[in-house]
């Protein structure tokens, strides 16, 4: 009995973090290997290369029965910089699944993304961007139970429920906007912070009869590359999303490790804190144009005593590359960040 009623306090809490986690829309704990989710003004801002390609995985409560699954895949390159001799255009594109709870509740977006950056002087760099797409949700009700299903024992599916679903599947446009600044006074310092909206559109998200929209989502960021050595640079981070009244805030760092000496071989080390919900500790290594980074969340909310601490597990994988026989002039500026 006791172990039942463990359980069930157990599903109310998850119940109650995954409809935060939904007002608090898909989120990862690397948003810095997802930068088109994080503001459509990092669209073609790659501080190391001119294109790049990217897919994250997120595995939330592998613990509980059924595990939320968060998936992305993400592209987006620089255009014009052999033309405009102070800024460039950049365009890419994002998908985004998200597969939850017992109904698998799901959720698909596309969006497809557009940013402008124009170089402020030597050392500065500004970047607007937005991006639009298509939003859709489906619940299977079938795998689902409900107040009126319960009997005084169990939950008996086979009794009809009278929750009122109006449908089942549902389809919104969408659309976020964004500005960025970085400054570069020196080789060995990076500086960037951004603002964005999403949903600015507000649409209308429901399965039942009714107008619930979706509250706007505010997003800000600050992260900073610091070469302290040959061998090591840090690079620390805060993010901040507000919607309604759910907020997330993380910071913390990392540190990037020169292991042969020309830079093409990183290992990265670090840790985030989610206020109020999970300590993230990250590892990584690059190979030339390829870094692959894996992070865990170990739960410190109240709910860790029903998933043992277990939060979520995570991966991102970014492929960065440069345009070959680039002879125009900005291809001095391809790289603003620190580098080995």
């Amino acid at each position: 009995m006791k172990q039942i009623f463990k359980n069930i306090v157990g599903c109310i809490m998850l119940l109650t973090a995954a409809l935060e986690g939904n007002a608090q829309d898909l989120h990862f704990s690397q948003y810095f290997n997802s930068p088109l989710t994080t503001n459509p003004a990092n669209t073609g801002f790659i501080p190391d290369g001119n294109y790049r390609i990217g897919i994250n995985y997120r595995n939330q409560w592998a613990s509980i029965p059924v595990p939320y699954k968060t998936m992305s895949a993400f592209g987006d390159f620089q255009l014009f910089r052999d033309r405009l001799e102070y800024g460039w255009l950049g365009v890419g594109g994002v998908i985004l699944r998200d597969v939850a709870g017992s109904g698998n509740l799901t959720s698909t977006k596309v969006y497809g993304s557009i940013a402008y950056h124009q170089l402020l002087g030597q050392s500065s760099l500004l970047s607007l961007g937005f991006n639009v797409g298509s939003a859709s949700k489906r619940v299977d009700v079938t795998k689902l139970t409900f107040g009126d299903q319960w009997n005084g024992k169990f939950f008996d599916a086979q009794v009809p429920t009278a929750e009122p679903f109006n449908q089942t599947k549902i389809a919104y446009f969408d659309m976020q906007v964004g500005m960025n600044y970085a400054y570069f006074p020196t080789d060995n310092l990076y500086i960037n912070a951004g603002l964005s909206a999403q949903h600015v559109n507000q649409p209308r998200e429901t399965f039942y009869e009714g107008d619930n929209q979706i509250a706007r989502r505010y997003i800000g960021f600050l992260n900073a590359s610091l070469k302290v050595s040959d061998k090591v640079i840090l690079n620390p981070s805060a993010y901040y999303a507000r919607q309604a009244n759910a907020t997330e805030t993380v910071f913390g760092g990392n540190l990037a490790y020169n292991l042969s000496g020309d830079g093409e071989t990183q290992l990265y080390g670090g840790a985030y804190y989610r206020m109020k919900d999970a300590a993230v500790f990250l590892v990584g290594y690059q190979l030339k144009t390829v870094k692959i980074m894996f992070s865990y969340d170990v739960t410190t909310s109240s709910l860790a005593q029903f998933n043992n601490r277990r939060g979520a597990y995570e991966v991102g994988i970014v492929y960065t590359g440069l345009y070959p026989n680039r002879s125009f002039s900005g291809a001095k500026r391809s790289v603003f960040c620190p580098s080995f």
